[in-house]
């Protein structure tokens, strides 16, 4: 379903960031990006979605190339985001919130139905529907930007560390969402520090180190991967 060929990507004219970066997604897999702080896990996400535009390589969207397109553009072809650090509108309603999720529906039909959905898979967005989204949890945060995500009706999920900041017993919470999820069809690629919550859901991963991938595997050969161990204690 998606495919990275050679990928090199930097910020203007700064360092080189990812260097020849090769990975793929088969439809309906799960597969997690692994990798400490600094590793290049969201500049790989950026270079995905356009949002950075690769120095050399090319990606593939269902055998379509996107490296080329804006990314507005890549969105609309299937693929939606829940990026790192939330970024909701902390100034809208949770119900505000999953609508903008939904942009490019026309039919309030069909937008009502998603929304119910949404609200059968994340109950307490259906009570706090008109809170202030800026008023939510920490974790309450994270099931809306996952639910924002999906209003979309996506064929891929691209999750950028969403574990980040939250409690122990809410991480449980998210990635059995998660998990969820991709049963339901939806092809995720998560990017995460957390390794072995990640390697607990995922079917396959790759590990980044220094914006090179230096390990890919089932996830239980990457949980017996001293390359794994490695890469977090140097990032």
């Amino acid at each position: 379903m998606l495919r990275l060929e050679n990928i090199t990507s930097q910020y203007d004219d700064s360092v080189i960031v990812l260097r020849d970066i090769s990975l793929k997604v088969m439809k309906g897999e799960m597969i997690c990006i692994l990798g400490s702080n600094g590793a290049g896990k969201t500049t790989l996400l950026r270079t995905i979605t356009t949002l950075l535009k690769p120095l050399r390589g090319r990606i593939y969207f269902e055998d379509k190339r996107i490296d080329q397109l804006k990314t507005h553009q890549v969105i609309r072809l299937g693929i939606s985001v829940v990026p790192e650090g939330r970024r909701l509108f902390p100034e809208f309603t949770v119900y505000e919130n999953l609508r903008v999720g939904a942009f490019s529906e026309k039919d309030l039909s069909v937008i009502v139905k998603r929304m119910e959905e949404l609200f059968g898979m994340f109950p307490v967005l259906r009570e706090r529907q008109h809170q202030l989204a800026g008023t939510l949890s920490g974790g309450e945060q994270g099931m809306l930007t996952i639910a924002r995500a999906l209003m979309a009706s996506p064929r891929m999920l691209l999750l950028d560390e969403p574990s980040l900041g939250l409690a122990p017993i809410m991480v449980r919470e998210l990635f059995k969402v998660v998990k969820r999820i991709n049963d339901g069809g939806v092809t995720i690629l998560l990017i995460e520090q957390n390794a072995n919550k990640s390697l607990s859901i995922a079917s396959r991963g790759y590990v980044l180190q220094k914006g090179k991938i230096v390990a890919e595997g089932t996830k239980e050969e990457l949980k017996q991967s001293d390359v794994l161990r490695l890469a977090y204690l140097k990032g």
